[in-house]
């Protein structure tokens, strides 16, 4: 079976930047990675991007132009970089194929 483990959170100040890091094994790239999150008050977790197959990522609208997502097939692993942080991307951050198989997340806090 598939797995997958986020890793990479923190602390970091509004404006600053992070880079997120998906270990995964078995992964079947037909499906695709998707990165979503968790924030706080919320229980479903949103999507914040995804990188297909052919290596082409999109993104929810709240992302803005800030993140990118990239993938080193050598080492199987997915980021997703980060710039420009602000308070409301705090949460914690999961990477997923199909929002059924998930890691146990890394927690991003934004915070001054």
């Amino acid at each position: 079976q598939a797995q997958y483990a986020e890793s990479g959170g923190g602390l970091v100040q509004p404006g600053g930047s992070l880079r997120l890091s998906c270990m995964y094994s078995g992964h079947d790239w037909a499906s695709g990675m998707g990165w979503y999150r968790q924030t706080p008050g919320h229980i479903a977790r949103e999507l914040v991007g995804i990188i297909t197959r052919g290596n082409s990522s999109h993104f929810a609208a709240f992302v803005k132009g800030r993140f990118s997502i990239s993938r080193d097939d050598a080492k199987n692993i997915v980021y997703l970089q980060m710039n420009n942080l602000q308070p409301e991307d705090t949460g914690v951050y999961y990477c997923s194929p199909d929002r059924i198989l998930w890691g146990q997340g890394t927690r991003v806090t934004v915070s001054s």
